[in-house]
Order: C-alpha cells, then sequence, then structure tokens
C-alpha cells in the first residue's frame, strides 16, 4: 500500500510555542524595517507573509530556500525604497505558516504560490526564488502564469539531479553547526556558506529540531518546460556554488533568451553571500523596454 503523503508540522502544540517564541524574539532583533504580518488562507492552510512598503499589485516576493523561512531575507527587507516587498514563511518548514494538507504533487506546489499571489492581489509581482524557492517560481509560472511580470532565480533547483558536491556540501555545513562559534565562522567562509556565521538564524534552526519535514518531490524540469516560461527571467550562481557548473550552462544553452550570470566569490548561499550584488540585480530586472526612433 502506498504511504500518504505527510503533512509537515511540529511534534507537539509545546514544540510549536517553544519555536515560535524563538522565531519571534529573533525576528524583532533582526528586522530592519517595519513589517506587518498577515497570514493568506488558501486550500492547503494559511500562509504567513512579512510585508514592508506599501501594499500594491506588483511586490517582490521572496521565496526562501529548502531549511529556511522568511527570517532567512532579514538584510533584504529595508532595501526596496517605497516598492512592496514580501518575505514568504513557506509551507514545509518550521514556521508561522499552518499547512492542512500535503502540497508534495507539482500541482500541489505551484497551487499554493498561485493562492498566495492571489489573496495579496498581485498581478505583476516579481518573484524571487532562492535554491528550492526558485524551483516554485519556475513551477509556478509554467502552471499558473498571469500573476507574475519577472522572476529572479538565485542558484535554483530543477536543473540537474543535484551532483555529489552539493551533498558534500550539505553534510559538512551540518558538521560545522557543532563546531565552537569561531570555528564555525571560519566554515562559513570555507565552505562557504554565509548561514553558519548568523548566530541568531542558527538559534532558530536549533529550536526547529522537533519539526517534521514533508518528503518533497525531486523535480528536474524538461528544455522544453524552461522554455516555455514567457516572462523574463535571470538566473544568479555563486562561483563557488556546486550547482553553478550544473546549471549555468545548461540554461544558456536551453532557455539563451533568459539572463544568467556568476557572481565571483560566493556560494550555494548566495542570497546572503553577496547581497548587495543581488539585490541590485533584481532592482534592474528586467531593463526598461527600449523606445522605437523617434518615440
Amino acid at each position: 500500500m502506498a504511504r500518504s503523503p505527510r503533512i509537515p508540522g511540529f511534534s507537539s502544540d509545546a514544540a510549536r510555542v517553544r519555536f515560535l517564541a524563538v522565531y519571534d524574539r529573533v525576528l524583532q532583533r533582526l528586522w530592519p524595517v517595519p513589517v506587518r504580518a498577515e497570514d493568506i488562507a488558501t486550500s492547503a492552510g494559511t500562509v504567513r507573509i512579512y510585508r514592508a512598503g506599501p501594499n500594491g499589485e506588483d511586490p517582490y516576493v521572496l521565496l526562501t530556500m529548502l531549511g529556511g523561512n522568511a527570517l532567512a531575507w532579514h538584510r533584504w527587507m529595508g532595501r526596496f525604497g517605497d516598492r512592496s516587498v514580501i518575505a514568504v514563511d513557506p509551507f514545509g518548514e518550521p514556521d508561522h505558516s499552518v499547512q492542512t494538507r500535503p502540497v508534495n504533487s507539482r500541482e500541489g506546489a505551484a497551487g499554493w504560490v498561485e493562492e498566495l499571489l492571489a489573496g495579496i492581489g498581485a498581478q505583476r509581482a516579481h518573484l524571487v526564488g532562492a535554491s528550492w524557492g526558485g524551483y516554485l517560481a519556475v513551477e509556478h509560472e509554467l502552471r499558473h502564469p498571469g500573476r507574475v511580470a519577472a522572476i529572479t532565480l538565485v542558484e535554483p533547483a530543477g536543473l540537474r539531479t543535484l551532483p555529489w558536491r552539493f551533498w558534500l556540501w550539505t553534510i559538512l555545513s551540518g558538521l560545522a553547526l557543532l563546531l565552537p562559534a569561531p570555528l564555525r565562522r571560519w566554515a562559513a567562509r570555507r565552505l562557504p556558506n554565509a548561514t553558519l556565521a548568523e548566530d541568531e538564524l542558527l538559534r532558530v534552526l536549533r529550536a526547529s529540531l522537533r519539526y517534521r519535514r514533508p518528503d518533497n518531490q525531486t523535480v528536474v524540469f524538461t528544455d522544453q518546460e524552461l522554455a516555455g516560461v514567457r516572462v523574463p527571467v535571470q538566473a544568479l550562481f555563486g562561483s563557488r556554488s556546486p550547482l553553478q557548473a550544473v546549471g549555468v550552462d545548461r540554461l544558456r544553452a536551453a532557455v539563451p533568451g533568459w539572463r544568467v550570470e556568476v557572481i565571483p566569490g560566493a556560494g550555494h548561499t548566495l542570497v546572503m553571500d553577496a547581497e548587495d550584488q543581488v539585490i541590485e540585480r533584481v532592482l534592474a530586472f528586467p531593463p526598461p523596454a527600449p523606445t522605437g526612433e523617434g518615440s
């Protein structure tokens, strides 16, 4: 008999209460600007978002990597001027969102993102997806086009089967969590993995150990699927990332119309390794359409 997909969540209500107390303290310490917490109802549960700036139909929507939540974007929230920016607590991660049914299928993953965008009134959103968040951004656009005007993929998943170097990086990063703080920060530079130098985020990570994660479906997009994305897309990679070698060449061959860039010295945690450069690329994309002569 096939096993039913598991709904992720904490092992007990008490474990969730303890985790959220840590989460909220860290949010208050890290968040650089005032934000509004909103819970958006979807058919799979409620999604917590944190919005800075005005309401509007063209927000920047930030989708984090596996193992992360909205707190991972704390350095970004004060960087978008008078534009609306929304950091998402995704389903499947320890955070304030409350999932009530599985979203493991491709349609399930795309569907909750579509319902979220509908719930915030997005019509011309710019999705910024890191790693798994990048996969979600592409999957959503393939299945529910119409609410997104541009996509920035940062070290996106879904381009190839993950190489052994990525799994080695993941294992070494996990072991580095056990090191004393000075050695952990040294490892953050060497691996590189900027999360290891984020003491406050690591407090949240340690508080989440009683969270049961879902069995996410690993998907590799076909060339035809990638070419089916009709909005402007840019893809950013770190030169020291294990995904750079498998991602850049494929995208340049499969979707030559996409903007692809490798940022020197950065790794898979590119949104933290080089946030200034990545935010600059996000704000400048897509470039204005050229005006015709005589206009």
